[in-house]
This record gives C-alpha cells, sequence and structure tokens, in this order.
C-alpha cells in the first residue's frame, strides 16, 4: 500500500511540465508582411491629404467685385463712383464682379446705396425704379436760386419765388417793399412748396469754355407736391435751401 501511494507521488510530480532552459528555446516564426494593407495605409493618407489641400484651397477661393465710393441715389447709375475689392467666392450671394462694370453702369439703382456697399445684383434695374408715392421732378436753376455745394443726396426745400424778386403772390409792386430778395424763402406765398425732397442728380448747365453758373437739378419728392414744383419750375419761380436730413 506504501509502495503504490509513492508511485502515484512519483506520477503525480512528473506530471508537471518541464520548463526548457533558457537556451533551449525555440526561436519565435517570423512575422508575416502584408504588403496590401501598408499600400492600403499609405493610400488613405494621401487621400486624407488630398481632401484637406482641397479645402484649404476652396476657403480661399476669392473674386474681384464692385464697391461703390461714394452714395448712389435712386435713379442713378454708378458711373465713375466705384473700385474693386476682393471677397471670398460664395454662390448663394448675387455679387457684381468687376468684369460686370460695363454692364452695370446701364442700369439704374432702385434704391440709396450708400458709399462703401459691395453692390449686387438685385441692387439694380433697367429703368429708373421711383419708391412708392414718390415722384421726379426736374428743375432748371440760376445761380442764387441753388445753395453753393449742392450736390446728390442733399435733403433741400423749394420756395416759390417772385421772377424779379417780389413775392409769387404779387400783393407787392416791388422787391424793395418785401424787404427781402428773391431767394428769400420769406417771399413764398405762405411756405415751401416742398419741405422736405432728395436731390438726386446735378449737372452744371455750362459747356467747356463758359461757367453760366446755371443748374439742371432732378429732386425725388411726394407725388402730391410734384405738381406745384413742377409749375413753379416752369416758371423759373423756384429757389431751393438745403435742410437738415431726417
Amino acid at each position: 500500500m506504501k509502495i503504490q501511494e509513492r508511485t502515484g507521488a512519483g506520477a503525480g510530480r512528473s506530471a508537471a511540465p518541464v520548463q526548457p532552459s533558457v537556451g533551449d528555446r525555440l526561436p519565435s516564426p517570423p512575422r508575416e508582411r502584408k504588403p496590401a494593407l501598408a499600400a492600403l495605409a499609405v493610400l488613405l493618407i494621401l487621400v486624407g491629404a488630398l481632401g484637406a489641400t482641397m479645402l484649404v484651397l476652396r476657403a480661399g477661393d476669392r473674386v474681384e467685385v464692385v464697391k461703390v465710393t461714394a452714395d448712389i441715389q435712386a435713379g442713378e447709375s454708378v458711373g465713375d463712383k466705384v473700385t474693386s475689392v476682393m471677397v471670398a467666392a460664395d454662390e448663394g450671394i448675387n455679387y457684381v464682379e468687376w468684369t460686370q462694370l460695363g454692364a452695370l453702369k446701364k442700369l439704374k439703382a432702385k434704391s440709396t446705396i450708400y458709399a462703401d456697399t459691395v453692390v449686387m445684383g438685385q441692387m439694380f434695374a433697367k429703368g429708373e425704379q421711383l419708391p412708392a408715392g414718390k415722384a421726379s421732378v426736374g428743375l432748371a436753376l440760376k445761380e442764387g436760386q441753388y445753395p453753393a455745394g449742392i450736390k446728390p443726396g442733399d435733403t433741400v426745400a423749394a420756395y416759390r419765388v417772385g421772377a424779379n424778386g417780389s413775392s409769387a403772390s404779387g400783393s407787392s409792386g416791388s422787391s424793395d417793399s418785401s424787404g427781402s430778395s428773391g431767394n428769400d424763402s420769406s417771399s413764398a406765398s405762405g411756405g415751401a412748396i416742398v419741405a422736405d425732397a432728395r436731390v438726386n442728380s446735378v449737372k452744371d448747365d455750362s459747356d467747356a469754355t463758359v461757367s453760366t453758373g446755371s443748374k439742371s437739378l432732378t429732386l425725388l419728392v411726394n407725388e402730391g407736391e410734384a405738381a406745384a414744383l413742377a409749375s413753379a419750375a416752369s416758371a423759373g419761380e423756384v429757389a431751393i435751401v438745403r435742410v437738415p436730413g431726417k
């Protein structure tokens, strides 16, 4: 019985794995190279770099467009009041490109466009576009019937004055009885024909050699005031003064 136990114990000891010595270790198998995976990794890197480059180039796309350098009134062309600027390209914005300037000059502003505005196509139309309830009235004025330095965009009031310096009502026989010149608004028949008008355009009525001092103006006024202003203008009995803009 003891012999069997010893034998069993010996058998148990012999069943334990024998650790090989360090010098007896088998060499590890060489790693299997996978050239297809390496090529795929390189390809993905190249595609990512190309995509990033395209995004950078797209963000840097610039286009040369038109910007106005001075106020453009409703019904006016941009004329020479323009310059070019570079902006980021955007298909959702209707920029007027610098190459389209010639065509733009043939169009008229629908409303006032202020200096330093980058213009867009919808700001212009083929014909003069007057705001609702407004009328455009032309005046031919002599020197003394308008303030010095008048320019488009100014806000003015128009008064009816006697052609010879007397009041429009004719109640006075001469200008001396009124104590004022024909350009004095107090000589008007009770007040301004138009209290608030916008100057759309100003043109000197002179040739290249002789300056007459006369000017042709176009005023933007309320429709209800247009008839009286046009009547006074046709009689040469209009004087305008500059007033604070609203």
